[in-house]
């Protein structure tokens, strides 16, 4: 596993301060990139290696039991999928971090690596798709109980958590973009035993950083904002050093690990990740702003809204509101279905935080996995758009939405 990140200490000793731990554009660049480890090289080079040789037993053994630094097996370890699991634990914050293949590998392995028959979850209504098809269908079969609260409902929330074995949250919210008050349920979960787990894909470490707000562990599909390009699968976890073990423990037995091509692929992406979420942020907020204003919109879904019902607390635990909104139009599914293909600067797609915008609704992205009636127990509305600003020019955009909005 990665070493720690640098934090910001004193010395025990009573000596001057260290330095501070760089920011979120510094750790981007830098983290996990030892210029020593690859002879010189400035970019982390693709270790395309199933396995790795010693030259005598006792070297490999070493190496095996934990006692020197070393890779065996890339389903275990890999050089370049380490340095990608460095760079999101410096961004997060973290004590340590392990990768996946996906974003759900990372969700499942979690779940089922801090759950056993008989625990319960609690959890929110709204979640991502694939992981509400892991609270309804695939952890009953294990006798894990799991009980779904309303999103917004922090009371409720807060009501289910005695004698549950862990919290799950997903904040901003696939595809309506809520906000929970992650400090508030964190440490109401803390009381009673809980262990705190937080989907923070969306807000990106940039964004926000859940460990800071009191969480245990945090997910990411870095397949999102964290690449950005939309051409890797991945997914990380960050956390406690015990939990995170555990965490990766779990995946090496089940080997739903990274490919290095694809973490070579995150890492360069990850370089400009807080330039991207910087920008994407300010779209969102254009695009949002404009579409609140629009009559043929019924409804925008983005907590940077002042109207937003939880734009308090976003502003309060957020450094910024993120790159994905949502929107429904007055004219309901029929509008939806002309209004897209007339999107010039969109792709049409099941992807989210990349460069290039893209937009969908529920029932071929977030929640395709989801029949019509989970999708409504979710609140999610059938004709909603979920719309990931990209990096283009706002004014570009901004037009591009007005023509398609106008053009009968």
């Amino acid at each position: 596993m990665p070493t720690p990140p640098e934090v910001s200490r004193s010395d025990a000793a009573g000596g001057d301060p260290a330095p501070a731990a760089p920011g979120p554009a510094t750790q981007a660049l830098w983290a996990g990139e030892d210029q020593a480890r690859w002879h010189g090289a400035t970019q982390v080079p693709i270790c395309q290696s199933a396995a790795f040789a010693y030259p005598d037993l006792d070297a490999w053994l070493a190496v095996a039991q934990g006692r020197a630094a070393g890779h065996i097996y890339s389903r275990n370890t890999n050089p370049t999928v380490a340095a990608f699991e460095a760079k999101i634990q410096a961004l997060e914050r973290a004590a340590a971090a392990v990768s996946f293949a996906s974003g759900m590998a990372a969700i499942s392995a979690t779940l089922f690596t801090l759950l056993s028959p008989g625990d319960r979850v609690v959890s929110i209504q709204d979640t991502y798709g694939g992981t509400n098809k892991l609270f309804l269908e695939f952890l009953p079969r294990f006798h894990i109980g799991v009980t779904l609260c309303p999103t917004s409902d922090a009371d409720a929330i807060e009501a289910a958590l005695p004698g549950a074995r862990l919290l799950y949250l997903e904040s901003p919210t696939n595809p309506t973009l809520k906000i929970v008050d992650v400090s508030r349920l964190a440490a109401a979960a803390h009381r009673h035993g809980a262990c705190v787990v937080v989907d923070n894909t969306f807000a990106t470490p940039v964004n926000q950083q859940p460990l800071a707000l009191g969480a245990d562990v945090v997910i990411h599909s870095a397949t999102k904002f964290l690449g950005g390009h939309g051409d890797a699968l991945g997914g990380a976890v960050c956390g406690a050093e015990d939990l995170v073990h555990r965490i990766f423990h779990f995946r090496e037995i089940t080997g739903a690990c990274l490919d290095p091509l694809a973490a070579y692929l995150l890492l360069r992406g990850m370089k400009t990740l807080a330039l991207r979420v910087e920008r994407q942020n300010r779209n969102a907020q254009a695009v949002a702003e404009f579409l609140a204003g629009h009559p043929r919109v019924a409804r925008v879904f983005y907590p940077g809204l002042p109207g937003h019902a939880n734009h308090a607390v976003a502003r309060r635990q957020m450094r910024g509101f993120g790159g994905v909104l949502s929107f429904a139009l007055a004219g309901g599914w029929e509008a939806v279905r002309r209004f897209l293909p007339r999107l010039r600067y969109v792709h049409r797609a099941a992807n989210l935080g990349a460069v290039e915008t893209t937009a969908g609704p529920p029932a071929t992205t977030s929640h395709v996995e989801s029949t019509p009636a989970e999708r409504a127990a979710a609140g999610i509305p059938e004709a909603l758009v979920r719309y990931s600003a990209g990096i283009e020019d706002a004014a570009d955009l901004l037009a591009d939405l007005r023509q398609a909005l106008e053009c009968d």
